[in-house]
């Protein structure tokens, strides 16, 4: 009966000392400073990139879109591939993908071009997207994981908030292309240094089968929609054959790709997940986070150029109160979940932060008092630090641990998912609302351009190209006209986020408050060949069979396991 008396131990292990996690964890957090720096160190020099390339406002929109939409669609391939293939050469591969794909796109030529070198940028972020939450199940167990958000506030925080500072210094000084190239030295740093101290279990071999054809349905279905968002109303009508065409083609590949999930020995998405409560409330929940997370971080350095006047670097700085938001509330938040056991709570926090910060930020105006919008930006920043990577943490708590690669990916896909959709939907928004508010104004602008003499023709031929203006350099009668016109489209744009947010909330209202497990996803593996991973301690006392009669010793053993499932924290 020795074996009775230590399950306890089987199921609830000693949390691992620093001195081990660390060094595993410096060259994962090195990689994801790589990824981060590489997209926001472009954030604040869009307006100028997309001016001196000569695109407009679609062009503006594909080029983040682009990104997220491939880091969408690649996030459950990589996750997939996490699950079948060496986690370590993975996360090596999709920096590697990343950085070169960034480095390139400062070869721009063209809006095109920039677009399909940010598309392949996406498919390197899907994978470091993936692969640092599965990696991180694999070392650090739910319950400890809040001691080290710390040390990912602070990469965070570096990145986010040095990255758009550090840009819009280079594109002031050097030049935009310059934004591109910085993050290469990092990237090559973070790849040897995964190498020496990134030592992972070993996993057995198995037969690998990748769902090419789901891949290629997500693709296409995905595809066309957010082409259909961003064109519809524009090129062609919202009711017209291009509309059924897009729609509908999205649908048709939509249904066919749940068919070849559930059909296929590997699926790409395994559909029995959404079985689990926790997942499919997680998913929904983590929609309104995307959307919150890349409109906020893609709408207010537009806000601050177009609608404030900033320069590039004034803008990086101008948003820092977002950055605050988000780095004080994941680090703080986490540090408590791993003190006190509680997630539901802050979660719930977090989404009705999301609700306030996405409905003021479509009051403000470009002469709104920057205390009050410093404000906004904070609650929303606040909101996506509480919920974003918790909603992740709850979903590994309850899925199975060989299906830890497709249940992490599969949340951090459909958040992807939702900021694409949201940035595109926010962008159409933005780009017809510009236009409609420009043909009101048409009266004073004419007024306005009129006033500036001889240099008025070439004011008019700039806004008659299409290009995105460039508002910081406009003359001032012209520039407060389009502050105002963009400042009202920015933040009706902001509106569009305040629904999903609502059902963010509803959808974690009823997520299980299961209570955190302090084991990593190779213990729980290790503990589920014991049959211990999966029932509490009293439950496997009462499925095992005795062997011999020794009454004393059951009743014993039966008493110490009911001993220790009444002394393990209950949640309700």
């Amino acid at each position: 009966m020795s074996a009775v008396s230590t399950a306890p131990d089987a199921v609830e292990s000693a949390p691992r000392p620093a001195r081990e996690v660390l060094p595993a964890l410096s060259g994962l957090l090195l990689g994801m400073f790589v990824s981060m720096l590489a997209s926001t160190v472009v954030s604040t020099s869009l307006p100028v990139i997309i001016h001196d390339l000569e695109g407009n406002q679609t062009a503006f929109t594909w080029v983040v879109t682009s990104t997220l939409l491939t880091t969408a669609i690649s996030t459950p391939v990589w996750g997939k591939l996490a699950d079948l293939f060496n986690r370590k050469v993975l996360i090596q591969l999709a920096i590697a993908i990343f950085v070169l794909a960034t480095a390139a796109a400062g070869f721009s030529q063209s809006p095109e071009m920039l677009i399909a070198f940010r598309a392949v940028q996406g498919i390197g972020a899907g994978g470091l997207a993936a692969l640092s939450q599965v990696i991180m199940a694999d070392i650090i167990s739910p319950r400890e994981r809040g001691r080290y958000m710390g040390l990912f506030g602070a990469v965070m925080a570096v990145a986010t908030i040095g990255g758009p500072l550090l840009g819009g210094v280079i594109t002031d000084s050097l030049g935009w292309r310059w934004n591109f190239f910085v993050a290469l030295p990092f990237a090559v740093l973070a790849l040897i240094i995964l190498q020496r101290t990134l030592h992972l279990p070993a996993r057995a071999k198995q037969k690998v089968r990748i769902d090419y054809l789901g891949i290629v349905l997500l693709s296409v279905g995905v595809s066309l929609l957010l082409i259909w968002v961003t064109l519809a109303g524009d090129s062609f009508d919202w009711w017209s054959t291009e509309t059924v065409l897009m729609v509908g083609g999205a649908i048709l590949a939509t249904a066919l790709f749940i068919l070849v999930e559930l059909r296929s020995k590997e699926p790409l998405i395994p559909l029995s997940m959404f079985r689990n409560r926790t997942f499919t409330l997680s998913v929904i929940a983590s929609i309104a986070t995307g959307i919150a997370m890349f409109g906020a971080s893609v709408f207010l350095s537009q806000y601050m150029q177009l609608a404030r006047g900033a320069t590039p670097t004034e803008a990086g700085v101008m948003t820092i109160p977002m950055i605050a938001g988000l780095l004080i509330s994941s680090i703080g938040v986490g540090a408590l979940i791993t003190r006190f056991g509680q997630w539901k709570p802050y979660l719930i926090v977090g989404s009705v932060f999301l609700i306030a910060g996405s409905y003021l930020l479509s009051t403000i105006h470009y002469d709104t008092n920057f205390a009050l919008v410093s404000l906004y930006m904070f609650l929303l920043g606040a909101g996506v630090g509480m919920t974003m990577q918790n909603l992740v943490l709850v979903v590994q708590n309850t899925s199975k641990p060989t299906e830890i690669g497709v249940a992490s990916s599969g949340v951090t896909f459909f958040r992807s998912l939702g900021g694409t959709i949201g940035v595109s939907v926010m962008g159409a928004a933005l780009a017809a609302s510009v236009t409609d508010l420009v043909a009101g104004a048409k009266d004073d602008l004419t007024a306005a351009i009129m006033s500036l003499g001889a240099k008025g023709a070439e004011v008019a031929q700039q806004l008659q190209s299409g290009t995105l203006p460039q508002v910081s350099t406009m003359p001032e009668p012209v520039r407060i006209i389009f502050e105002d016109i963009y400042a009202q489209g920015i933040s009706h744009s902001f509106l569009i986020a305040v629904p999903f947010a609502v059902i963010s909330l509803i959808a974690i209202l009823f997520l299980p408050n299961k209570p955190l497990t302090r084991m990593t996803t190779s213990e729980r593996i290790q503990a589920s060949e014991a049959d211990f991973a999966t029932v509490s301690v009293a439950e496997g006392m009462d499925a095992l069979t005795a062997t011999g009669d020794a009454p004393a010793d059951r009743d014993s053993a039966r008493t110490t396991a009911t001993d220790a499932a009444a002394e393990a924290p209950t949640h309700r």
